[in-house]
């Protein structure tokens, strides 16, 4: 966060009172809370739109439009038009609009304010891109929607007297947009306080108006859907049959498998980081090139398995749940054909393109679980929870919320599978940053 920080200094006769209630007592801060309440709504309404949009537009390019064409499922080279447009459209909002079409993902998750004038680049890039086949969510441009919807209602209360307020309201509108794609304002608000390396006062002055607006978002956006009978989809999985408890095998497995998949997790961050070298001087040209890869990868996998290449394409929030459901209808060398292609796409699209990285960490990360829950001793859901929990915790890293996130996907599997969760994030969390020295180490 970038906005200067309020004094954390007792004032007169406040020497006994602690960091949180000298915070609550600060004038204009009871409004601040209230500010916050309030822009969930308008937030989680833009939020909505959005979803629903980018959906719909998923949905026509990769099912309604090859069924009309005759196809059952998108043919193999159905991928390369559209992420051709694509790259060009997000090209264009990186070169030539205002704020460059958003936050760079490879960065991480940006909580910056994002003024008015970037949203349509940033528009652009997201609905002209991750619909058409971008390896990305849509968690970064819902971030930057919700920070400028709270922007633009910072102007009313930049006079109120309360320190840091316009930095409060743009967080606050960042963790409301965030609870829409989670589903769960808790998650939302753990991930915006993490990305903004908060801690002791700060995080205590920070956290109720996350917490308050995330929490009004998600009870509008809930109930948007109800009322209007649109479905927008969030990161979810269904309800899995699983053990009452991990046994010794699923605990001993998930420490090397972590510390795999934070080495895997690495080499697509270093694939991103070169990607966006070279993105930084040729953002359009980058930007087709990097499209045509994830073309040409998904492409390639559905000449090899016969598959959808919608599956190397997108987020992969859409194939969640059908892999958690079943996951023995999924054959070993499927399994890898997806895990190393859409890696490839990944990491592309986290250096050139626009989105969020973190929906595809979770989805890959379930299905090099469900590939190595073939080794002895090593349960299904046990493996897809480290999976998950590993690769989110290694690509971003916050593993407080990495954790968290997974825990909530897992349902009524969550008190049951929370230690493989925390081991896994720990180990993949620890291995990444070892990793990450290592190669920055002079030889």
């Amino acid at each position: 966060m970038t906005a200067e920080q309020p004094s954390t200094d007792p004032a007169p006769g406040e020497e006994d009172l602690t960091p949180e209630q000298r915070a609550a007592r600060t004038r204009g801060y009871v409004g601040v809370l209230l500010l916050a309440a309030g822009i969930g709504v308008p937030v989680s309404l833009v939020a909505f739109g959005f979803l629903a949009l980018l959906h719909a537009l998923e949905h026509a390019v990769w099912e309604t439009w090859p069924a009309t064409f005759g196809h059952e499922v998108a043919p193999w080279w159905w991928a390369l038009p559209w992420l051709l447009l694509g790259g060009v459209l997000v090209g264009v909002a990186v070169r030539w609009l205002p704020g460059h079409g958003g936050h760079v993902p490879i960065d991480g998750l940006g909580i910056d304010p994002v003024p008015a004038r970037f949203v349509p680049g940033i528009l652009l890039a997201a609905l002209g891109g991750l619909p058409l086949g971008v390896v990305l969510g849509p968690e970064a441009p819902l971030l930057a929607l919700g920070s400028a919807v709270a922007l633009l209602l910072v102007r009313p209360v930049a006079a109120s007297g309360a320190p840091g307020a316009g930095a409060l309201i743009t967080v606050a509108g960042a963790a409301a947009a965030l609870a829409a794609i989670f589903g769960s304002p808790l998650v939302a608000a753990i991930f915006v306080l993490e990305a903004a390396g908060l801690a002791g006062p700060r995080l205590a002055r920070v956290v109720l108006p996350c917490l308050l607006s995330a929490g009004i978002g998600s009870l509008v956006f809930t109930g948007m859907g109800t009322w209007t009978g649109l479905q927008i989809p969030s990161l979810a999985l269904p309800d899995l049959a699983g053990p009452d408890r991990p046994d010794l095998g699923d605990v001993l497995w998930t420490v090397p498998f972590a510390v795999a998949t934070a080495f895997a997790v690495r080499q697509v961050h270093h694939l991103g980081r070169w990607t966006a070298r070279r993105a930084a001087d040729r953002p359009l040209s980058a930007a087709v090139g990097a499209a045509l890869v994830v073309a040409g990868c998904a492409g390639a996998y559905a000449l090899l398995t016969g598959r959808s290449p919608e599956e190397v394409a997108l987020s992969g929030q859409g194939l969640l749940e059908p892999l958690a459901a079943d996951p023995g209808a999924w054959s070993a060398p499927v399994l890898v054909a997806l895990l190393a292609f859409k890696s490839i796409g990944y990491g592309v699209s986290l250096g050139a393109l626009r989105g969020g990285a973190i929906f595809p960490a979770v989805l890959l990360g379930a299905a090099a679980g469900v590939l190595v829950s073939g080794l002895p001793g090593y349960g299904v859901i046990p493996a897809m929870a480290a999976g998950m929990a590993a690769a989110t915790a290694a690509i971003l890293p916050y593993p407080v919320a990495s954790a968290v996130l997974v825990v909530v996907l897992l349902g009524s599997n969550a008190a049951a599978m929370t230690p493989v969760v925390l081991l896994a994030v720990v180990v993949a969390f620890v291995s990444e940053q070892i990793i990450a020295t290592e190669r920055r180490r002079p030889a």
